[in-house]
């Protein structure tokens, strides 16, 4: 390496490069199905690739065609004639090749199902209309089909499909909105679709409070029920207890009952 940056040295000081920034780059691109394309390595000189890597031929070649070419070919036969280069080139393809399945496991194949909630929002009407959106995400991969069921039946999508949003923890969302005019004992019903899940997941929304909701605020009032009971027997039996009978400190010689 020493070698290299010193020839690069002394070839770009004629062209009066002054400062200058080289760095080694290498790329390895993926498959769909984790399997590596090719293999690439380059030398970059101030972001323009210099010297390129040839896997097929196994050679290093010149990569720039303007006026560091010259530069470039020099620097292409010294790499060339060098078999530690090579060698480095070839364990180079077997990383690529070891790496990129344990890491394609880790990350493109890898699953995770989706959250799903529904939110309602009145509108200002006298027809009672309701938007209802129902969000779903933290899904991978991307790709999650979400569709309305109104009492069961599958309803016609009334806008385009929401498109999956990459979010910045490799995860993705979407949302699906529906305009309602509810009765009461309506269901609506979110129904999600996604690689992640064995079966679809439903998330439903009826007029007035949700099944779960009913349920924390009738064991709230439970709750308090019993807590004002506990409370009143309280009171009441202190305010029945007969007062304590008086007893005189110690030192003291009155006669009991006296004042």
């Amino acid at each position: 390496m020493r070698q290299v940056l010193g020839l690069l040295v002394l070839a770009l000081s004629p062209h009066a490069a002054g400062a200058f920034l080289v760095h080694l780059a290498t790329e390895c691109p993926l498959a769909a199905n984790g399997s590596v394309l090719w293999f690439s390595f380059a030398f970059v000189f101030n972001k323009n690739p210099l010297v390129c890597y040839n896997a097929g031929h196994q050679r290093f070649e010149a990569c720039d065609m303007g006026l560091l070419n010259d530069v470039a070919q020099q620097l292409t036969e010294v790499l060339n004639r060098d078999p530690h280069w090579h060698q480095r080139m070839a364990r180079g393809r077997q990383d690529c090749e070891s790496q990129s399945q344990h890491l394609w496991a880790h990350t493109g194949q890898r699953q995770r199902p989706p959250r799903v909630r529904i939110v309602p929002t009145a509108l200002s009407n006298p027809t009672g209309a309701v938007h209802l959106t129902c969000y779903v995400w933290g899904f991978y991969p991307a790709g999650a089909l979400v569709s309305w069921l109104y009492n069961g039946s599958p309803l016609e999508p009334r806008e385009p499909g929401s498109l999956s949003m990459a979010n910045g923890d490799w995860t993705y969302q979407t949302r699906v909105s529906l305009l309602a005019t509810p009765k009461q004992g309506d269901t609506f019903t979110c129904h999600v679709q996604h690689p992640s899940l064995p079966e679809p997941h439903q998330e439903d929304w009826s007029p007035g409070l949700s099944p779960g909701l009913t349920v924390k605020v009738s064991a709230a009032v439970v709750v308090l029920c019993l807590g004002l009971i506990l409370f009143l027997s309280g009171l009441v039996c202190w305010w029945r207890a007969p007062p304590p009978a008086y007893l005189p400190l110690a030192g003291h010689n009155y006669p009991r009952g006296s004042t």
